[in-house]
């Protein structure tokens, strides 16, 4: 047993340890917990480390390092530990993200280091919602994505993640690590779009994140030239009617707090902002 503080790579043998964390706040950790619970705590099956924080021989806190950097129920002083393992080891994610808190002090530290970002994203507002609307209507034809309709989704997905992150998806690798993904999430169920007669994407949202107690929308998007139709909300509505029936009975999402538009949206489909995340881009 550990006796003093330190951070050390968790190993399969930690899994419920690890998974006593991240059940403290499953809102919050629902992207970490979705990961965990599928892959474990094999580096290779979890597509990066999971360190962990001991005090007093029990793990207090825990961070994922993979292609994001997300720290986890992070005390300031495990926040330390996590900036001091990470600066030794080297940049190696595209991006830091979780609670505004704790992510904000974990890049004053690796600043120095790692800097400058991209671009950062101070304030994230955290929206929850664990019922349905009662004044929007869901939306009819926003449906279920199928296996052979890739070609027809992937467009819009680039399209937002370009938007969104401001990089294409399709860059480094070719687009084949974002592809996987998307098929992944089409392939289980939680890809969803409305379409036109000619086959063209109007709206699209997924559930990435999903664990048994929370699930977390994403990649929210409306084709440009549609915007201001009021589709959103009523896709929206139609979304979560999937996520509350099929995955989890909390529904979350995080948005840009200068995104005004989409903040209004998911009032008005009765979310609600329980916190802030933040994210530093590279």
């Amino acid at each position: 047993m550990l006796t003093q503080t330190t951070t050390r790579v968790l190993e399969p043998g930690d899994l419920d340890a690890a998974l006593a964390v991240l059940d403290r706040e499953p809102v919050t950790n629902a992207f970490v917990t979705s990961r965990v619970r599928v892959a474990g705590l094999d580096p290779w099956r979890l597509g990066g480390e999971m360190w962990g924080w001991y005090e007093g021989g029990m793990l207090t806190s825990l961070c994922y390092a993979g292609a994001n950097l997300v720290p986890v129920c992070a005390t300031p002083r495990a926040v330390r530990g996590f900036a001091d393992r990470a600066r030794r080891a080297g940049r190696r994610c595209s991006s830091i993200v979780g609670p505004a808190e704790s992510t904000g002090a974990l890049w004053r530290l690796l600043e120095p280091h790692w800097g400058p970002a991209r671009e950062i994203r101070a304030r994230q507002p955290l929206m929850v919602t664990d019922r349905m609307p009662t004044d929007i209507a869901p939306d009819p034809y926003v449906r279920r994505i199928r296996k052979d309709e890739m070609d027809t989704i992937m467009p819009a997905c680039v399209a937002m993640f370009t938007e969104e992150v401001g990089v294409s998806p399709m860059a480094g690798d070719g687009g084949l690590l974002y592809q996987a993904r998307v098929a992944e999430l089409v392939g289980s169920g939680r890809s969803f779009a409305r379409l036109d007669d000619h086959g063209k994407v109007l709206f699209k949202a997924e559930i990435g994140a999903a664990t048994p107690e929370a699930c977390q929308i994403q990649g929210v998007w409306v084709a440009p030239e549609y915007r201001g139709k009021g589709l959103a909300a009523p896709g929206m509505a139609a979304v979560l009617r999937y996520a509350l029936a099929d995955v989890a009975p909390t529904v979350s999402l995080y948005v840009n707090d200068f995104n005004t538009a989409a903040r209004r949206t998911y009032r008005r489909v009765g979310f609600k902002e329980v916190g802030a995340f933040m994210s530093i881009l590279f």
